[in-house]
């Protein structure tokens, strides 16, 4: 028999890194924890961001809150220290981090850069793993991990050229991760949200474009929202979700089917 408890997030400890303003589907996610009662570290990519995140982390009424450029050699590792100090477990962790150079990620793939094309790997998919690592020692009783992907990484849409690979691997770390980290308890998703006017984004060439041909495809008329993808994210973390793991799991009105 289903409780409350079941939908409840009380008690849980949460991280969610890359949000970068009120705008990012990792604030819709930080929102729909909260409101679900966990509680949240946040972190920003550095001073020049703060400002932007600070309102975000504010409003979630974030318990820690610290820099976090997966690039720079510590920085994760301090984030997940602090939790281990001052919460002792992690419940769910967030990754919605991406991203390419400016002159790679416009080009065609076959165009590509060898070190752009590396550089977007690191950070926006081997990042998820090396997160992984670091919540496995904090989620003694389980816990669950996010990845944010895009349709493009199975199937061709314009303008997403180098993105389209990079998120395909992401996708299968998440796979392997939960396969991997399944025996301990811990679930891992890769959430795939429609295209959303987020700061990542607007990076892309004929985005809104892409927008407009996604809400004209999607049977149920409209684009996601942030909050749309949070609840999901949110459900998921917890009990709900407690035999789901290892799916790419659509947040798009029904977009993917269309193509």
């Amino acid at each position: 028999m289903l409780d409350s408890d079941y939908f409840s997030l009380d008690g849980k400890k949460g991280l969610v890194l890359g949000i970068a303003n009120e705008h990012s589907i990792a604030y819709g996610c930080a929102r729909a924890f909260h409101t679900l009662g966990a509680a949240l570290a946040v972190t920003y990519l550095n001073e020049k961001a703060r400002p932007y995140v600070e309102p975000a982390a504010a409003a979630v009424d974030a318990e820690i809150f610290l820099p976090c450029d997966v690039m720079v050699p510590g920085e994760l590792e301090s984030v997940f220290a602090a939790i281990r100090e001052r919460w002792g477990r992690l419940d769910f962790a967030v990754h919605s981090i991406a991203f390419a150079p400016r002159e790679d990620l416009q080009g065609r793939l076959v165009d590509s850069s060898a070190d752009g094309f590396g550089l977007a790997m690191n950070v926006s998919a081997h990042s998820f793993l090396r997160m992984a690592q670091l919540a496995e020692p904090l989620m003694t009783e389980g816990g669950s991990l996010f990845a944010l992907t895009f349709y493009g990484s199975e199937k061709v849409l314009p303008t997403y050229h180098l993105m389209g690979p990079i998120k395909a691997a992401l996708e299968a770390a998440v796979r392997y991760t939960a396969a991997e980290l399944g025996p301990q308890g811990i679930r891992a998703y890769a959430l795939s949200p429609g295209p959303l006017p987020t700061r990542a984004a607007s990076g892309l060439k004929g985005f809104d474009a892409l927008m407009t041909a996604a809400r004209e495809r999607a049977p149920l008329g409209r684009l996601a929202e942030i909050d749309d993808v949070g609840a999901v994210a949110a459900m998921l973390a917890t009990r709900t979700g407690a035999m789901l793991t290892g799916q790419t799991i659509y947040v798009d009105g029904g977009f993917h089917i269309t193509g």
